[in-house]
């Protein structure tokens, strides 16, 4: 059974971004491809135990278990060595994905402190977009008072889209909540 914003997105997305962006192929309409989340636990003083934690919370929020990334190069002035464990990653696609959008966009996102939006500044030229998360607070899957440490994420939407606008154009339709921007009109006197 495909999850409800998939359907939404092959019901009424498609057909709307198709028209919206003028394209003749179907292939050419954007379409989300992957949702990467990350954390680096760097700077903590238990760098090991650090990144158990954050892989046990990535794990909840995700439904997946994250691969553990390692420092490639030794930094004294970091107190990094080569080949420690520095943070944790995962990639979601398929149904996890659309699963994981479903909940950031209307049960997550709301959620943080003092929402106004998120902004539709972050992206990276091609069409993908990133968004920082300051704690795990915010997903329901964690429990408040099991909390260990604060962890912050990075949410990646790879998209296929070529452009910033088209990639804006598809999170916005698939109802990503960006905050509006509001422009200042200068006045002529």
């Amino acid at each position: 059974m495909k999850p409800t914003m998939q359907k939404y997105y092959e019901d009424t997305v498609f057909a709307a971004l198709k028209e919206e962006l003028g394209c003749v192929n179907p292939h050419q309409v954007p379409r989300l491809e992957k949702i990467v989340v990350t954390t680096h636990c760097g700077g903590a003083s238990d760098r090991k135990q650090a990144v158990e934690d954050s892989v046990e919370e990535i794990a909840k929020i995700t439904g997946q278990k994250p691969s553990v990334s390692y420092a490639r190069k030794s930094v004294a002035n970091f107190k990094v060595r080569a080949g420690e464990a520095v943070g944790a990653r995962v990639t979601l696609r398929g149904a996890r994905m659309w699963e994981f959008l479903d909940r950031f966009i209307h049960i997550t996102a709301p959620n943080i402190r003092d929402f106004r939006g998120i902004s539709p500044k972050s992206f990276d030229g091609r069409g993908n977009y990133a968004v920082g998360i300051p704690d795990q607070s915010i997903f329901p899957e964690v429990e408040l008072d099991q909390i260990k440490r604060q962890i912050g994420f990075d949410l990646i939407f790879v998209t296929t889209a070529e452009t910033d606008d088209a990639g804006r154009a598809l999170l916005r339709a698939l109802g990503m909540p960006f905050r509006e921007t509001v422009k200042k009109e200068e006045s002529a006197a």
